[in-house]
């Protein structure tokens, strides 16, 4: 099994940053590899349940499922339900703690799944670079720009 933690800090206090994290539906706004979203059956993208289904910027499509989410504690889990690369029984974190030297937020992201065998560091790359670090620098520029 494979597991990624990744944490960076983000210059906005975290109820700003929740704001743009806590919509499950949201990420084709800040996300560069996101080309398009939407939640199925119309349900709520903060319904513990609903799945969203989307499009990445080489057309691959991705389904990912809401576990949990919590207003109070700023964090929220999800996990893959269909994808093209062989990412299996991937279930990821994402919190946000204050950090009250500046009113910044302190942002995780981390996961666990497995993968076929000798595809560990390959998708382990994938996943931290292209998806979280690039993820991390998308909501900080989002930011900068909101500001």
């Amino acid at each position: 099994m494979v597991k990624i933690v990744r944490s960076t800090i983000i210059d906005a206090p975290t109820d700003q940053v929740w704001e743009v994290l806590r919509d499950f539906n949201g990420h084709d706004s800040w996300h560069p590899a996101v080309a398009e979203s939407a939640i199925e059956r119309g349900n709520s993208s903060d319904k513990v349940g609903c799945v969203r289904r989307f499009t990445l910027q080489d057309g691959s499509e991705l389904r990912e499922q809401l576990l949990t989410m919590s207003d109070l504690e700023q964090c929220f889990s999800y996990c893959l339900l269909d994808t093209p690369v062989p990412l299996f029984n991937y279930v990821a974190h994402v919190r946000l703690i204050p950090v009250t030297d500046g009113n910044r937020t302190f942002w995780s992201w981390e996961c666990t799944f497995t993968t076929r065998k000798g595809e560990d560091a390959e998708m382990e790359k994938l996943v931290s670079e292209q998806i979280y670090d690039a993820g991390f620098e998308a909501v900080r520029a989002h930011m900068e720009r909101a500001a």
